[in-house]
Parts: C-alpha cells; sequence; structure tokens
C-alpha cells in the first residue's frame, strides 16, 4: 500500500532566500486511494504580514502572535513525511521552503519521492484551459471552499492527486510504455505508479473499444459518422420563422434568448446576397448575435443548392466557439441534417508517423520537449482532430511540435499505412464532404494567392472579422526573415561532425568519404553564419545611423526603418547588396551539396523516408532564404511593396527583422477573389465610419456594380450602460509635453482606479508612452492594494496577461496595439475602459507611411482617406472592449480632448453608440463617475 501526503503552504512571500516565512500549514495523507488524516496549524512568522499577504490568504498579524514558532512543531512535520510520497501543487516551491526552514534550525531535510500536480495535471489534462490550483478545480469540478488557506489548498490538491491516479488507471498498454520511458527526465517520480498501471494491463484486456494502436503509439480512432442530407427544405421565409419567431426554435434551446431585431434581418440579407451572387458588407454591433445570424442562411443555402460554403475567422478561438457551440446549437434549431467541417494549414495537424519516428529515436531531449511529449501521448488518446490548438505548449515545445507536424512529412504516399490515419488526411476528406467549411483568415489568404490549391473548391464565402482581410491578405503577399531564426535552423542543421540533423544523417548511413563534400559543407556553413552575422550586423547599424527620433518605436518598442533600394545611400547601401549577393552564393552552395549527398544515397543506400523528408525540408527552407533575400533586396517588385527593418535595440542578441509587403492589395483581392467568386460576405462589428462603408470598400477593392452594404445596430442600451466622460484640462502634448501629460493620464488612472476598484484596461497608442506610464505607477501606486499588469513589460502572451487579470480582484491592465481588440474581459472583472490616446497610426510606421504616400501619389488625401477611417475602425473596436452583455455597466475615459476640439473629432463620436458623454474638468469627471458607480 502506497502512503502519499499533499502538503500546502502560506508564507510571507516568495523566497525563503530573502528571509520570508511560513504562516499556514495544510497536510493531507492519502492511503488506499481514500483521504485518511488532515492536519493545519498557523505558525508565527516573527516578522510583520504583508498587506498583501493579508489580502490574499485572510491571515493577519493577530491570528498568528499566539501561534507556535516553527521550530517548535518541525519534529512532527517531518514525522508525518516518513515512508511516504510527498506531494504538492508546484513541489520546488512547498519542498523548497520547507527545506530552507529545515536547514534553518539544523535539522535533517526532507528527500521524499516527490508528486507535482501541476506537472502531471498537465501531462494527464492537457486539454485544460489552466494549471493553476484554482482552474483545475473548476475543469475537473472539485469544490474548493478556501482558497489560498494551506488546508483547503491542500485538501484540493488530494482531491486532484486521486483524480490523476484515476486517470492514469485508465491509460493503454502502448501510452504508458512511453511515459516509462520519458520518466527518467520529469520532476515527479512517477515510476512506480506507471508500473502498477502496466501491471494491471498485462494481467487484464484493455477496455476502450475507441482508442486503437499502431507501430506502438495508441490513438483515438475517429469515425467518419457522416449522414445523409436532403435538399427538400422548406421556403427560406418558413424556415426563419420556424427559428426566429415568437413560437420558434430559438426560444426552446437559448434559454435566456433576447430577440434581437438585427438578427434576423441580417440572415435575410446573407440570403438575398447569395440569389442574386453579390457581395455583401455587413456591420453588426456587439450583440447583435452575428455568428447565428450568419450561420442560418449560411447552412441552409448549402444544404438546398448541394454546394459547399466557407466561413472564415480571424481567431481561432472564434472557430472553436462556431465548432462547439453555435452549429451544434443550429443542429437542434433546424429540421435537417447537414455536414460542417473544420479545415486549417497543415502546420496544425500532427503526423501520428512523425511522432512515432521521434518517440524511437530522440531519447535524449531537455525536460520542455520530454514533458510535449508526454502530454501528446495522453492527448492522442483523446482528440478527434489532431489539432495543436487544442493544447496549451511551450515556446519550445512548440519548436519540438514543428518537427512532428504534417507540414514536416513531405509528399505522403496513398499507399502509406499511415495516410489513412492521417489527421490533415481525414480533415482534407471530412471537408470535401461538408455542407460548412469553417476556416481561418490565413489559409483562406494562401488558398486564394495559391491558386486556389488547399481548400476545396467553393463560390461562396462569409469572412467574419473582416475588419482584418487586408492586413491577412497583406501579410501573406509579404514576407518576413530574420537573423536568429536563420541562424538557428543552420545551427539545428549543424556540421557534419555533430550529432544533429546533418551529422545524425551522416552518421546513419554508410558513404563514400570521397563523392560526399564533407570539408567543403563545413566550410561554407560556417561562412554562412558569418555572412548571415555579417549582414545583420551592417543592417542593425544601417538602421542606428538613420534613426533620427524616437518616433519610429514599434508597439513592441522596436525601432522601425523603412527601405527603398532605389533612395538608399548608394554607398553603404551596395556594400549591403553585394554582402547580399555573397550570402545567396553560400546558400547555393549548401543546396548544391545537398542535392549530390541525395543524389550519392539514392544510388548507394536508399535513404528512409524521414531522413528523405528532412533532407527535402532543409532544401526547402534553405531556397525560401534565397527567395526572401533576393525579393527584398535584388529584384524588380511586381506589385508596389514597402520593406522595411525592425531592430531590438534591447535585445542582447541584435536581433534585426525584415518585412516586406503590397502597398495595396485592392486590385490583388479585386482580381484574385471578388471577381472570381460568386458571392462574398464580409461582416465584423468594426466596419464603418460616420455610417459610411466607403473606406473598407477601397481598401479591399469591391466594386460598386455587385455590392449590398448594411448596418445593423447594437440592442443594448448604451446611454443607461455607458458613460463617456472626456477631461477639458490635460495638458496639450502637441508642444512636446509628454511628461506632463503622462503625469496627468497615471494620476487619473489612480483616481479611477479607487472608484472602480481597479479593474481597469488602459489602452495605449505608443508602447514608449506605456512603458514610461507603467514605471511612474509602480512609483506612486499602493501595490498592496493594486496589481499592475504591462504588456511587454509584465511576461507572458496576450492570453496570459488577461488570465492574471482576471484572476486578481484589482487590477490594472496596461494594453497596446494588440489589446484594442479580440479580448473580452466581459461582466465585473471590467468596469473602467480608458483610452489615453486616439488609435492614429504613428506617421512614421513603415506601412502607414508607404500607404500615405501612395495615396499621395494617386492625388488622395491621406489622412481622410487612410489614417483617420483606420484610426476611428479602431477606436471602435477599443469602445466594443467594455460592453459584452446586457448587464455590464462601464466608464470610458478618453485623456485624448481632440475627440472635441478637433474637425475630425465628430468622426470619432459619430461612429460608436449614442452615449451620454460629459467634457469636464478632472475633479469633475470624477465626481461624475464616484455618483454613477
Amino acid at each position: 500500500m502506497q502512503r502519499y501526503v499533499v502538503i500546502d503552504l502560506e508564507t510571507t512571500g516568495h523566497s525563503p532566500a530573502k528571509d520570508d516565512k511560513i504562516i499556514d500549514v495544510g497536510i493531507v495523507v492519502i492511503e488506499n486511494s481514500q483521504i485518511t488524516e488532515t492536519k493545519t496549524t498557523l505558525f508565527n512568522p516573527n516578522q510583520p504580514i504583508p498587506p498583501f499577504i493579508t489580502n490574499l490568504t485572510g491571515i493577519a498579524d493577530e491570528d498568528v502572535k499566539d501561534a507556535p514558532f516553527f521550530h517548535e512543531k518541525a519534529d512532527d512535520i517531518i514525522s508525518i513525511f516518513q515512508g511516504s510520497y510527498l506531494i504538492a501543487h508546484n513541489v520546488p516551491f512547498d519542498l523548497g521552503f520547507l527545506n530552507a526552514e529545515l536547514i534553518n534550525h539544523n535539522k535533517q531535510i526532507l528527500r521524499n519521492p516527490v508528486i507535482d500536480t501541476v506537472e502531471l495535471s498537465r501531462i494527464l489534462f492537457p486539454k485544460a484551459p489552466g494549471y493553476k490550483l484554482g482552474q483545475l478545480a473548476e475543469y475537473l469540478k472539485i469544490e474548493h471552499d478556501d482558497p489560498h488557506r494551506a488546508l483547503s489548498d491542500a485538501y484540493v490538491t488530494a482531491k486532484l492527486f486521486l483524480k490523476l491516479e484515476e486517470k492514469i488507471n485508465t491509460l493503454p498498454y502502448e501510452t504508458v510504455s512511453h511515459l516509462l520511458t520519458l520518466e527518467k527526465m520529469l520532476k515527479s517520480d512517477l515510476y512506480e505508479l506507471l508500473t502498477t498501471r502496466q501491471q494491471q494491463l498485462a494481467f487484464s484486456t484493455f477496455k476502450n473499444e475507441q482508442i486503437v494502436s499502431f507501430n506502438g503509439i495508441a490513438f483515438k480512432e475517429v469515425e467518419d459518422t457522416n449522414a445523409a442530407v436532403d435538399g427538400n427544405l422548406p421556403s427560406f421565409g418558413d424556415y426563419l420563422d420556424d427559428i426566429y419567431e415568437e413560437a420558434g426554435s430559438i426560444k426552446r434551446y437559448m434559454k435566456n434568448y433576447e430577440p434581437r431585431p438585427g438578427q434576423r434581418q441580417m440572415s435575410e440579407t446573407i440570403f438575398d446576397s447569395f440569389q442574386t451572387r453579390s457581395h455583401a458588407l455587413i456591420e453588426a454591433e456587439t450583440g447583435t448575435g452575428k455568428s447565428l445570424a450568419y450561420l442560418v442562411p449560411t447552412i441552409y443555402e448549402a444544404v438546398k443548392t448541394g454546394k459547399r460554403i466557407v466561413i472564415s475567422t480571424y481567431t481561432t478561438q472564434l472557430q472553436t466557439q462556431l465548432l462547439d457551440e453555435e452549429i451544434p446549437l443550429i443542429q437542434k434549431l433546424i429540421g435537417f441534417p447537414f455536414k460542417a467541417a473544420l479545415l486549417k494549414g497543415k502546420n496544425h495537424y500532427i503526423s501520428l508517423e512523425k511522432f512515432a519516428h521521434e518517440l524511437n529515436t530522440n531519447q535524449h531531449e531537455n525536460y520542455d520537449i520530454t514533458l510535449t511529449k508526454a502530454m501528446i501521448l495522453i492527448w492522442l488518446t483523446e482528440t478527434e482532430t489532431g489539432d495543436i490548438d487544442e493544447l496549451h505548449l511551450t515556446s519550445s515545445g512548440y519548436l519540438f511540435y514543428k518537427r512532428i507536424s504534417t507540414d514536416a512529412e513531405g509528399m505522403i504516399d496513398a499507399y502509406s499505412p499511415w495516410f489513412a490515419k492521417s489527421y490533415y488526411q481525414k480533415a482534407k476528406k471530412k471537408a470535401q464532404q461538408a455542407d460548412i467549411i469553417i476556416t481561418n483568415h490565413a489559409l483562406l489568404c494562401t488558398d486564394m494567392f495559391n491558386d486556389y490549391q488547399f481548400l476545396p473548391s467553393y463560390n461562396r464565402v462569409v469572412i467574419d472579422e473582416a475588419h482584418h482581410i487586408e492586413d491577412t491578405a497583406s501579410h501573406h503577399y509579404g514576407l518576413k526573415l530574420d537573423n536568429i531564426n536563420m541562424q538557428y535552423a543552420l545551427n539545428h542543421i549543424g556540421i557534419s561532425e555533430e550529432a544533429k540533423l546533418f551529422g545524425k544523417f551522416l552518421a546513419k548511413y554508410s558513404f563514400d568519404k570521397k563523392e560526399v563534400p564533407l570539408e567543403r559543407w563545413d566550410s561554407i556553413l560556417n561562412d554562412t553564419k558569418y555572412e548571415i552575422d555579417v549582414l545583420f550586423q551592417s543592417l542593425y547599424q544601417y538602421v542606428i545611423s538613420k534613426q533620427k527620433n524616437d518616433k519610429s518605436l514599434s508597439d513592441i518598442g522596436r525601432i522601425q526603418y523603412r527601405f527603398d533600394s532605389k533612395k538608399e545611400e548608394s554607398k553603404k547601401w551596395n556594400v549591403i547588396k553585394e554582402m547580399v549577393t555573397r550570402l545567396t552564393f553560400f546558400i547555393r552552395d549548401l543546396i548544391h551539396i545537398l542535392a549530390i549527398v541525395e543524389q550519392h544515397f539514392d544510388q548507394n543506400t536508399p535513404l528512409d523516408k524521414h531522413d528523405k523528408d528532412d533532407l527535402h525540408g532543409i532544401i526547402k527552407l534553405l531556397q525560401t532564404f534565397i527567395d526572401h533575400l533576393e525579393q527584398l533586396f535584388l529584384l524588380e517588385d511586381s506589385v508596389p511593396q514597402v520593406k522595411w527593418i525592425e531592430i531590438d535595440t534591447k535585445s542582447t542578441k541584435n536581433a534585426v527583422y525584415l518585412y516586406c509587403e503590397p502597398t495595396d492589395v485592392s486590385q490583388l483581392l479585386a482580381a484574385d477573389f471578388f471577381e472570381k467568386k460568386d458571392s462574398v460576405i464580409l461582416t465584423s462589428a468594426t466596419l464603418t465610419m460616420n455610417d459610411s462603408f466607403t473606406f473598407i470598400q477601397n481598401r479591399l477593392g469591391l466594386a460598386d456594380d455587385r455590392l449590398v452594404t448594411k448596418k445593423f445596430s447594437s440592442p443594448f442600451t448604451y446611454r443607461d450602460q455607458v458613460q463617456l466622460l472626456i477631461p477639458n484640462d490635460f495638458p496639450d502634448i502637441k508642444y512636446g509635453n509628454t511628461d506632463d501629460f503622462i503625469y496627468a493620464t497615471c494620476e487619473a488612472i489612480l483616481s479611477l482606479a479607487e472608484i472602480t476598484d481597479g479593474r481597469m484596461l488602459v489602452l495605449f497608442t505608443s508602447y514608449d508612452m506605456l512603458r514610461k506610464s507603467y514605471y511612474l505607477l509602480k512609483e506612486i501606486i499602493d501595490t498592496d492594494k493594486y496589481v499592475l499588469i504591462g504588456q511587454g513589460i509584465s511576461s507572458g502572451s496576450r492570453a496570459r496577461l488577461k488570465k492574471n487579470f482576471q484572476t486578481f480582484d484589482q487590477a490594472i491592465l496596461l494594453g497596446t496595439s494588440s489589446f484594442w481588440e479580440g479580448v473580452d474581459i466581459p461582466g465585473d472583472d471590467l468596469s473602467c475602459l480608458m483610452i489615453v490616446r486616439l488609435p492614429f497610426q504613428p506617421p512614421a510606421h513603415p506601412v502607414y507611411e508607404a500607404k500615405s504616400n501612395y495615396l499621395k501619389e494617386q492625388g488622395k488625401n491621406a489622412f481622410m482617406e487612410l489614417s483617420l477611417p483606420n484610426a476611428v475602425i479602431r477606436f471602435k473596436q477599443g469602445f466594443g472592449r467594455l460592453i459584452r452583455s446586457t448587464s455590464d455597466r462601464g466608464i470610458v475615459f478618453v485623456c485624448d480632448a481632440r475627440i472635441k476640439k478637433a474637425r475630425y473629432g465628430k468622426n470619432f463620436l459619430n461612429s460608436i453608440p449614442d452615449v451620454p458623454i460629459t467634457y469636464d474638468s478632472t475633479q469633475t469627471l470624477m465626481s461624475k463617475a464616484e455618483e454613477w458607480f
């Protein structure tokens, strides 16, 4: 019988090295998969408890003044752990603290085998939304009555461990065997748990028919469930009545459904556009219920005509929502079956063949890769799609994943036994048989610019989040290249002596050294790496010499410089072009040697498929480097392009990023897309300025002749839900007065935070201003009361920052461009939105500058036709962050008085819903906000 002891500590801070102390211990004993005992005690830390910790745990100085000191109970704690496993949710923290205290009191440290429930949860619940104790408790429906008290947290951790133990006892033999080979690299001692499961399986049959195994990997078998569809449907009007009317099915299946006048009208508009082969621009404001509004006519039309329709979204979050929530709902609402499929690019799907190969060959990996392999082993027994977006991997995990994605597979032979098991091939087949294909803008544009060879053929498409389609098309028609990735790729390939891709490859096969020019390979690879360094250092210095001021900083703090080969300083630039030419010759030499190597092996020792794939992958990548370098520096542009360099002065790596995009995609889209398709429906909550679609229509190249435009207002009562406050006494930034303006902004943030208890999102247009505000706030804010989170300063992705913001009751989040949209923070989590400056693109931004010049050359007004509409649409997106449901309430505080003073200010105010506006002194606005809350 195995005994497990779960421990959780509350402490005065994060670091025993800084003399932080334990103030609360919770212990739970598990024997025979049952909780048999619990213990808890407070400790007197002999130092004041910080207010932040009291806030978090509810433990104050008076609670511990009569509590024992740690040394008085140390022996009792040691004896509890005898002969047991030690379990904690983040073992390094709890065990580290405990052992530090034991060392302080000259006691023996604990050396028990350990199980870390964070690590084990990541492996066994790879689809969980997060791995904090509270998130896992919610995900697994474990009651958590008193979070951040030691006994409650220890009890939840114990319950969590029992769920993890249960999960291990459902795993198939192959999965357990692979986990056992990975176990040595993990932090948790799982050997005994896994061998117990292996022995169980040796004496009993595995009872899950859905799980099959092939070549040593166990995975879930995906059934092909395609119902036959009958195109004999009611008229569209009757069909809408059945769904939307008083007695309609939508009321039966959506408990809290509120009729939305725009929803049915939007469905009708889309259906009419399909019938008349028209394109449509439809703005549906927040709360219209637009996904349902476009799915209803799209599904009807696809089934009725027997011709598939594509739906494209920008975010994977919306794709998942459509597939997991909206489509099952519609399946209930309507009286006929239909088939929907999700299709993404090859790089999203795992290749079982590649993964099996990696499991069997590369045993000596680092911790992150071991963890990734373990997560994938479990995930394969659960996933029906093989889509890696279902997992939350670390950045090294994603690099490993690139090696095992379908993209790395090369050509897969239809006769290969793996072909029938390929998730990508299944997704493609499903898409070919579907009425509705859901995809993303990225694949839609890749398909468009590659003669439509990635998606099954279609003539009608609905593009949701359509304000992104211009940028996505530009990125896909353009390119990017950077020195870090180039060097990473060459290091990954390696010289002949190294145990890297090329070296391993040579070590595996016997070959004639006279015929394979190894020494040339090694010297050319080293020369290539040297040439990359020299070229990118020269580009770095070139940008530094050209940088006049701080205005060219990007929103993540990089310096940007737009270049035009014809106009650069000829002497320095010619040297750079010579370097580029020399570098492309070296890369060509590498490709030539690889071709000789492949030819030699083809004639003598046939290569196995994986090595051939790797070889072709290297050649393809090196050729891409040549193509990109030539397009950036050496070739004439076939369409007007903007090219720019970004350098990261704060990075130790001297990172240099090169970009190239078309200045105008409207003609490309008009010719390659709108003229070729019967009907393209573009919808978003933000497409108009002043109720006009002219801007977006021109940017996308949509002709008037077969275009429908419609706008549907939000059902929310903005007048009762929002107050728009604009101060009239902020320092004017026009006269270089940024420091005073930043100071006034920070004071307003503090005053509003007092009124709204934090829960503020502050949107900046300049990373530089965000950074200065963050450090000023850090000095003047009560950090025990408020948690301050700064994008680009606090670590983590956008999603991670949002999660941190929602975790703390009193948080202030400072964000730049990517927070202006796409981040939903519903309900009480967000009460106040501050917009620091109107979101105009910085005039020195390379893409904006190039597009402006292009418009000026055509005799157009760049401010009115590009800058202003872009800023208005961005402002609408920012404004839309605040109210996400009928019960939300909040304040929008705009620090930029141009919205009232400038001639163009009314364009912003006319483009948002009708809300009460107060333009007054900051003091009056604060009183108003307090009164309103």
